[in-house]
């Protein structure tokens, strides 16, 4: 049975609409960096144009050095998967203003659309809400619709305790809007935007 998804551009923007001036975004490579590119460059965002399976440790890092600031790490189910151990730590550490958010289109997006691990999960594949579950990580949320949608987006503009959420989302590659691809430029603008 399959379950109806969000448009992944509107669910992005829904999430950032209004994100104040103290929240950081670290979006996974490929399509959530794209995603969060089109939904309004700002400097406070770090865009990982490769490390797939970083975006996690690196919203951690963050947060930790960051703690007056929240963190959103927004990334795929693919770079999710390659990058799971980062639950674990995640779980262990548990800082309070950081967000991981798995956009799951069930397919791995940058290679071919081919199905990902976790479209089979009713089929014993993998529940990335389950795995993070079992790091110790909640809550745990489910996101499937707007309604959903929009109290993930209320949560992240108060956080106040780690969480994690799975987005669903369509499997669908929309025109790709390009951030700054200069590693250094992105380093020395994100350090300044955060007073460093």
């Amino acid at each position: 049975m399959s379950m109806a998804r969000l448009e992944r551009r509107a669910a992005m923007a829904t999430l950032l609409s209004d994100r104040g001036e103290d929240l950081l975004v670290v979006p996974g490579l490929g399509s959530t960096c794209w995603d969060l590119a089109a939904a309004g460059d700002n400097d406070r965002n770090f865009y990982l144009w490769g490390a797939m399976g970083g975006a996690a440790m690196i919203g951690l890092g963050l947060a930790l050095a960051q703690p007056a600031k929240r963190v959103a790490v927004i990334t795929g189910d693919g770079e999710m998967l390659m990058g799971l151990g980062s639950l674990a730590t995640i779980g262990i550490q548990k800082p309070p203003n950081l967000a991981v958010i798995v956009f799951d289109n069930g397919v791995y997006g940058e290679t071919g659309m081919q199905p990902s691990h976790t479209q089979a999960r009713d089929l014993g594949g993998v529940d990335l809400l389950k795995v993070a579950a079992g790091c110790g990580i909640e809550p745990c949320l489910d996101v499937q619709d707007q309604a959903g949608l929009d109290g993930l987006a209320g949560r992240l503009k108060s956080l106040n305790g780690t969480l994690f959420a799975r987005v669903l989302i369509e499997a669908v590659d929309p025109p790709r809007v390009l951030p700054e691809r200069d590693g250094v430029v992105l380093k020395r603008r994100f350090r300044a935007a955060i007073g460093l």
